[in-house]
Protein backbone atom coordinates (compact mmCIF):
# COMPACT_ATOMS: atom_id res chain seq x y z
CA UNK A 1 0.00 0.00 0.00
CA UNK A 2 1.24 3.30 -0.62
CA UNK A 3 -0.73 5.67 1.16
CA UNK A 4 0.64 7.27 4.02
CA UNK A 5 -2.15 8.11 6.80
CA UNK A 6 -1.32 9.84 9.71
CA UNK A 7 -3.91 11.80 11.19
CA UNK A 8 -7.90 10.98 10.81
CA UNK A 9 -10.78 12.58 12.92
CA UNK A 10 -13.80 10.74 13.22
CA UNK A 11 -16.93 12.26 13.49
CA UNK A 12 -19.93 10.41 14.82
CA UNK A 13 -22.02 9.55 17.68
CA UNK A 14 -21.74 6.27 17.91
CA UNK A 15 -18.91 4.24 20.30
CA UNK A 16 -19.07 1.27 18.08
CA UNK A 17 -18.72 2.86 14.60
CA UNK A 18 -15.81 4.67 16.00
CA UNK A 19 -14.12 1.39 17.07
CA UNK A 20 -15.03 0.04 13.94
CA UNK A 21 -13.26 2.73 12.14
CA UNK A 22 -10.25 2.15 14.00
CA UNK A 23 -9.83 -1.25 13.16
CA UNK A 24 -10.49 -0.17 9.55
CA UNK A 25 -7.73 1.69 9.90
CA UNK A 26 -5.40 0.16 11.40
CA UNK A 27 -3.98 -0.77 7.86
CA UNK A 28 -2.23 2.64 7.99
CA UNK A 29 0.61 1.89 10.24
CA UNK A 30 1.32 4.92 13.05
CA UNK A 31 -2.15 6.53 12.04
CA UNK A 32 -3.51 8.70 15.09
CA UNK A 33 -7.23 8.47 15.07
CA UNK A 34 -9.18 11.57 17.11
CA UNK A 35 -12.67 11.15 18.25
CA UNK A 36 -15.77 13.31 17.88
CA UNK A 37 -18.86 12.90 18.68
CA UNK A 38 -21.06 15.76 17.00
CA UNK A 39 -20.21 18.24 14.27
CA UNK A 40 -19.37 20.66 17.68
CA UNK A 41 -17.35 18.95 19.04
CA UNK A 42 -14.89 18.09 15.70
CA UNK A 43 -14.73 22.00 14.70
CA UNK A 44 -13.69 22.78 18.36
CA UNK A 45 -11.14 20.03 17.96
CA UNK A 46 -10.17 21.23 14.08
CA UNK A 47 -9.96 25.05 15.83
CA UNK A 48 -6.82 23.45 17.80
CA UNK A 49 -5.33 20.87 15.04
CA UNK A 50 -5.50 21.29 11.61
CA UNK A 51 -3.23 18.58 10.72
CA UNK A 52 -5.49 16.08 10.04
CA UNK A 53 -5.01 14.14 6.57
CA UNK A 54 -8.77 13.23 6.24
CA UNK A 55 -12.31 13.15 8.24
CA UNK A 56 -15.16 10.34 8.10
CA UNK A 57 -18.13 12.30 8.90
CA UNK A 58 -21.58 10.89 9.68
CA UNK A 59 -24.82 13.22 8.94
CA UNK A 60 -27.24 11.97 11.86
CA UNK A 61 -25.87 13.06 15.07
CA UNK A 62 -26.92 15.76 18.10
CA UNK A 63 -25.92 18.71 19.07
CA UNK A 64 -24.80 19.51 15.60
CA UNK A 65 -25.00 17.24 12.44
CA UNK A 66 -22.98 16.05 9.44
CA UNK A 67 -24.52 18.76 6.80
CA UNK A 68 -24.28 21.96 9.74
CA UNK A 69 -20.41 20.65 10.63
CA UNK A 70 -19.86 20.98 6.60
CA UNK A 71 -21.70 24.48 6.20
CA UNK A 72 -19.42 25.35 8.87
CA UNK A 73 -15.97 23.58 7.92
CA UNK A 74 -16.73 25.08 4.52
CA UNK A 75 -16.55 28.77 6.06
CA UNK A 76 -13.38 28.63 7.33
CA UNK A 77 -10.39 28.33 5.07
CA UNK A 78 -7.82 26.54 7.04
CA UNK A 79 -9.82 23.19 6.95
CA UNK A 80 -10.01 23.57 2.45
CA UNK A 81 -7.00 20.68 2.56
CA UNK A 82 -8.36 18.02 4.65
CA UNK A 83 -11.03 15.75 2.60
CA UNK A 84 -14.18 14.27 4.39
CA UNK A 85 -15.53 11.03 3.65
CA UNK A 86 -19.28 11.40 4.94
CA UNK A 87 -20.05 7.82 5.59
CA UNK A 88 -24.36 7.58 6.46
CA UNK A 89 -27.09 5.33 6.37
CA UNK A 90 -28.96 8.37 4.42
CA UNK A 91 -28.26 7.29 1.00
CA UNK A 92 -30.73 9.55 -0.97
CA UNK A 93 -29.48 10.89 -3.94
CA UNK A 94 -30.74 14.52 -2.85
CA UNK A 95 -28.38 13.50 0.71
CA UNK A 96 -25.58 12.72 -1.41
CA UNK A 97 -25.55 15.79 -3.32
CA UNK A 98 -26.03 18.05 -0.73
CA UNK A 99 -22.73 16.85 1.08
CA UNK A 100 -20.72 16.90 -2.07
CA UNK A 101 -22.04 20.38 -3.14
CA UNK A 102 -20.79 21.38 0.53
CA UNK A 103 -17.08 20.31 -0.21
CA UNK A 104 -17.22 16.37 1.01
CA UNK A 105 -14.51 14.39 -1.27
CA UNK A 106 -16.33 11.06 -1.50
CA UNK A 107 -19.99 9.43 0.48
CA UNK A 108 -20.66 5.92 1.26
CA UNK A 109 -23.80 4.23 2.31
CA UNK A 110 -24.34 2.21 5.47
CA UNK A 111 -23.43 -0.36 5.88
CA UNK A 112 -19.54 0.23 4.57
CA UNK A 113 -17.91 -2.17 3.07
CA UNK A 114 -14.76 -1.81 3.83
CA UNK A 115 -12.82 -2.30 0.44
CA UNK A 116 -15.00 0.61 -1.06
CA UNK A 117 -13.73 3.04 2.27
CA UNK A 118 -9.74 2.05 1.54
CA UNK A 119 -10.82 2.70 -1.97
CA UNK A 120 -11.60 6.10 -1.95
CA UNK A 121 -8.75 6.69 1.24
CA UNK A 122 -6.37 5.81 -1.13
CA UNK A 123 -8.00 8.11 -4.03
CA UNK A 124 -8.15 11.39 -1.39
CA UNK A 125 -4.99 10.66 -0.27
CA UNK A 126 -2.66 10.21 -2.65
CA UNK A 127 0.47 8.71 -2.66
CA UNK A 128 1.85 10.87 -0.02
CA UNK A 129 4.84 7.67 1.04
CA UNK A 130 4.66 4.28 1.37
CA UNK A 131 2.59 2.97 4.22
CA UNK A 132 3.86 -0.10 6.05
CA UNK A 133 1.96 -3.17 5.71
Amino acid sequence: MAVSLNKVLIVDDSKLVHQMYKILLMRYKNCKIVDAMNGLEALEILSRENDFDLILLDINMPVMNGVQFMEKFRENGRFQHIPVIVISTEGREEDTLKMLKLGAKGYITKPLKPEMLHSLIEKLVGKKGEAEQ
